[in-house]
């Protein structure tokens, strides 16, 4: 990936980009390495961290509590 473009990009999009590059199923800390590699903002990466500890499906799971836990506008 290239994380160049990260940084300055919206919490949404940086989520949307991190998810993009993970190898599915994936558990918690691959996704939180994931977008520190990315050069995610501290946000979002907190934003990976508080999920719970288990494995992800696809980035449509991970998306779906990260909705739920930060706002209507983060949802699927």
């Amino acid at each position: 990936m290239n994380g160049s473009a990260i940084p300055g990009e919206s919490i949404e999009l940086q989520i949307a980009d991190v998810l993009r590059e993970i190898d599915w199923p994936a558990n918690k800390d691959e996704i939180v390495d994931a977008a520190r590699d990315a050069g995610a903002s501290g946000e979002v990466v907190d934003m990976f961290d508080g999920l719970p500890e288990q494995d992800y499906a696809d980035g449509g799971a991970v998306l779906r509590l990260i909705g739920s836990n930060f706002g209507p506008g983060l949802s699927s």
